[in-house]
């Protein structure tokens, strides 16, 4: 099996990690992803990721097993979607959520060319959100339909002492839509989400299980108000937060190319799918794929709490 060294050393290897923007993100090369990987490679990648929170892998032509695959180096693989949604997964294959815009206007009911083309991390409304999310790019436009990510460590980091420690104290309740109206009266959404209600309480500020970084942990997607507080004092704090982690500084924005494959700790991210696309005539389709999570825990040791909704665990195995 081909051999991995610590990136960071001028020595030669097979794995290659080139960071592509000032606080997050890395392009990976050498590794073939139709292979599978021993546990040494594993480890290398997991280290990659906690490091750069998201990598790329270009010119990966792999099927809907081996993307499963791979996606289980990084955790036990979820299902689609907690809502369901396995209708919408090829057949045989009810771990993976086909990106299609050629079926999300029907889900939407507005034109769109992904699962969420706003700042969000992934489900947070859950009580236990995906530690990792894996993308796969089988159609993407030539022109247009970039992601963009942001580095929740780095917003907090840059945030005064004093702002850190009173957000520590804080939770915000989590659930599908946050604080605006996502979807159109009468959609395939706006019926799931209110017939299937997921709530979870997290607190503002996560320390992640692995690398120990403290996080802003909320996100526009999901994130409808701040507990404790008025809501006008929660519409504050919240416009401050989403202001602070969607900084440009802390983010990378990254074009798709066909087989090529997105990693992300959901943990310690936010994401914004494309929104320059709606008046383009053009297919975009991404295969995703989603690594079980853990319940988060704040600086004070207490964890998040489910309102409304059970966890999301991985099948387990016959």
């Amino acid at each position: 099996m081909t051999a991995v060294v610590n990136t960071r050393e001028s020595v030669s290897t097979t794995l290659s990690v080139e960071p592509i923007a000032g606080y997050i993100g890395a392009e990976v090369s050498g590794v073939n992803l139709a292979d599978a990987f021993d546990e040494r490679t594993q480890q290398a990648l997991r280290d990659a990721l906690y490091e750069y929170k998201v990598l790329f892998f270009r010119d990966q032509k792999i099927d809907h097993a081996q993307q499963i695959r791979f996606t289980s180096y990084f955790g036990p693989v979820t299902d689609a979607h907690p809502l369901g949604y396995t209708d919408k997964s090829p057949a045989g294959y009810p771990e993976v959520l086909e990106v299609d815009s050629r079926t999300y206007a029907s889900r939407s009911g507005s034109r769109k060319y992904s699962y969420a083309n706003f700042w969000h991390q992934d489900v947070t409304a859950l009580v236990n959100p995906p530690a990792v999310t894996v993308l796969r790019g089988e159609l993407v436009p030539e022109v247009g339909g970039d992601t963009t990510w942001a580095d929740l460590g780095a917003a907090y980091d840059n945030l005064p002492s004093s702002l850190q420690r009173f957000l520590e104290g804080l939770y915000a309740e989590n659930r599908f839509g946050g604080r605006e109206k996502r979807w159109e009266s009468g959609s395939e959404s706006e019926a799931v989400t209110s017939e299937t209600p997921i709530i979870s309480e997290h607190p503002v500020i996560r320390v992640h299980p692995v690398t120990g970084q403290r996080l802003i942990y909320v996100n526009p997607g999901f994130t409808s108000r701040i507990l404790g507080v008025s809501p006008s004092q929660s519409d504050r704090i919240l416009d401050l937060l989403f202001a602070e982690i969607t900084n440009p500084a802390i983010t990378v924005r990254v074009r798709w190319t066909p087989d090529s494959i997105g990693v992300w700790d959901n943990r310690a991210t936010i994401h914004q799918a494309p929104t320059d696309l709606d008046h383009l005539d053009v297919v975009r389709v991404l295969h995703r794929t989603t690594v079980e999570g853990d319940v988060p825990q704040g600086v004070n040791g207490l964890q998040s709490r489910s309102i409304s909704g059970e966890p999301f665990f991985a099948r387990k195995s016959a």
